[in-house]
């Protein structure tokens, strides 16, 4: 599922049954195993990672800084703490504000079944 105003680069590849997040974006020549979280841009050379919010596509879209810093925090919680996804959306809980944009980004994870592209 690729889910509204989300960005394909040219010649990815995203395997079946997976979810590609509301604004997100996929650098070209990705190989996607997993979903990509919302709000993110993720690209591979060999393994998909993720490298920050989309904050310029976020900020053509009408998206203020006070919605876009918080999920700036959550990501490098999620990529960048050394811990697991359990430990992170607990920490994420406790020390990002709940904007509705960090509360869609943790109920996608949640959802998930085929784990996300970190």
């Amino acid at each position: 599922v690729v889910e509204d105003y989300a960005n394909i680069g040219g010649l990815s590849a995203i395997h079946q049954f997976c979810r590609v997040g509301q604004h997100a974006m996929v650098g070209s020549y990705s190989v996607i195993k997993q979903n990509v979280l919302p709000y993110s841009i993720t690209a591979s050379d060999h393994e998909a990672k993720i490298y920050s919010a989309n904050r310029v596509g976020l900020e053509r879209r009408g998206f203020t800084p006070d919605e876009i810093e918080p999920l700036q925090n959550a990501f490098r919680i999620l990529t960048r703490s050394g811990l697991n996804t359990t430990q992170a959306l607990a920490r994420i809980a406790e020390e990002v504000p709940q904007t509705n944009e960090v509360k869609g980004v943790v109920e996608f994870i949640r959802a998930s079944e085929r784990g996300f592209t970190k």
